[in-house]
């Protein structure tokens, strides 16, 4: 009989044996991967509690450190704005640098740029040198902001929401430190404000030593699990040929969102103290009223982007934020003293947008390339729109002779970031669009 044909089995074509891409690990590879996250989870805390410090302790020594250094007003206004206008500038260069030398590698630079601002500022003698010493802090600042989103993405891309958490909580905790403490140490060391600016670059030391051993990663690799999400993988072929972040609407809308958030954030850190003194609240109470406003980052920043990963759309979350500041910046309108403590906590809820836009920058991305180029967009676009916002307030309030108008715009603000938030929080990826 004539041979019967043979019939391949489909299994056999489509699934050859696999070969290996790498040999398999060392038994132990997965104790050093865990005691490099450790690492790196120790170092996210320690570069966040040093990323306002720098800002907020000057902040609380304006008077002494302009009459010391013989400052024009015009000059001492033009340092309290320098702030957003470094982190545009000096953020956008992150992605390159982030590409070259890794974003660890970048960020352990930018923690020792902080380590040697604070350490030549209380030693400058002159208004140049001063400012020079100061933007050299905001420039390790700078690109550390930007690439915080993109460690934690590509260290730990199934723990976003609780890793920006708590990133974002020990931000708030070294913000209000700084702001609370500055002025008391400064007294307990003689009242010289050299010292008391000086004392936060013994913190921005710590902080550059959980980096040192993860220079040489220059892939900040994600780490993969059995039975992760394939998105969280690296995609070779997206960060090759990269998509332009001007052409994506949802990272606009994220620019736009992270830009307003900021706005209200310094208009508050800058003005909030006046306002409530002006309404006849003591200069000490209104010092702590502005300290309880800054604290409330502290557990929310941590409960905010746990909760946000866990929805398919944030845009609740950003509405029940901003419906917080309004009701916040109506109570300053109408009973800025009857009921300052209220409105303390209210706008201090509405501030803990800033985790928020952290968590979705993280969340708009498949890769971690996106997230650098996400995150440079979004922050840098962001600061440059609120660097007007605290400068307006100051000149309606000087040209309108009360709070009337300024404070009606801050609330206004609160109805666009609203919008552009819950755009935003759309459940999309910046890869999903032209």
């Amino acid at each position: 009989m004539p041979d019967e044909p043979k019939t391949l089995d489909p299994a056999a074509v489509t699934r050859p044996a696999p070969l290996p891409e790498h040999p398999a690990p060392a038994p132990e590879t997965g104790g050093t991967a865990r005691w490099t996250l450790g690492l790196v989870s120790v170092g996210l805390v320690l570069a966040a509690l040093n990323l306002r410090p720098a800002i907020t302790s000057l902040g609380a020594l304006l008077e002494e450190v302009t009459a010391s250094l013989h400052m024009s007003g015009t000059v001492a206004g033009v340092l309290t704005s320098v702030p957003p206008l470094c982190f545009a500038i000096f953020g956008i260069t992150a992605p390159r640098l982030a590409r070259r030398f890794g974003p660890a590698a970048v960020v352990c630079a930018g923690m020792a740029a902080i380590l040697a601002g604070l350490v030549l500022r209380p030693l400058a003698t002159g208004t140049a040198a001063f400012l020079a010493a100061s933007a050299l802090a905001l420039m390790g600042i700078a690109v550390s902001n930007v690439l915080m989103p993109v460690i934690v993405k590509r260290y730990f891309p199934d723990r976003i929401g609780s890793m920006t958490g708590l990133y974002s909580m020990a931000l708030a905790l070294g913000t209000s430190l700084a702001a609370a403490v500055t002025v008391p140490l400064t007294d307990a060391l003689g009242g010289d404000w050299r010292l008391g600016l000086g004392v936060w670059a013994a913190v921005a030391a710590l902080a550059v030593l959980p980096w040192l051993p993860l220079v040489k990663d220059r892939t900040g690799t994600p780490r993969t699990e059995p039975g992760a999400p394939a998105a969280t993988a690296p995609a070779p072929a997206a960060e090759r040929a990269p998509r332009p972040m001007h052409r994506s609407r949802t990272a606009w809308a994220l620019a736009c969102f992270f830009g307003l958030q900021a706005t209200g954030a310094y208009i508050t850190m800058g003005w909030m103290p006046q306002i409530f003194r002006d309404a006849g609240v003591p200069a000490s109470t209104a010092g702590v009223l502005l300290a309880v406003t800054m604290v409330m980052g502290v557990p929310l920043a941590f409960v905010i982007p746990r909760l946000a990963t866990r929805m398919r759309h944030q845009g609740p979350i950003v509405v029940a934020l901003g419906t917080c500041g309004l009701v916040g910046y109506t109570g300053l309108l109408l009973a800025p003293a009857g009921g300052a403590w209220v409105w303390a906590v209210l706008l201090g809820i509405s501030n803990c947008s800033f985790p928020l836009a952290l968590t979705m920058i993280g969340m708009r991305s498949r890769t971690g390339a996106g997230v650098v180029r996400l995150s440079a967009f979004a922050q840098c676009v962001g600061y440059l729109i609120s660097i007007p916002g605290p400068l307006l307030v100051g000149v309606l309030y000087q040209h309108s002779g009360g709070w009337g108008v300024p404070i009606a715009l801050m609330g206004g603000l609160m109805v666009p970031q609203m919008i552009v938030g819950s755009l935003a929080g759309r459940d999309r990826t910046v890869e999903d669009e032209s």
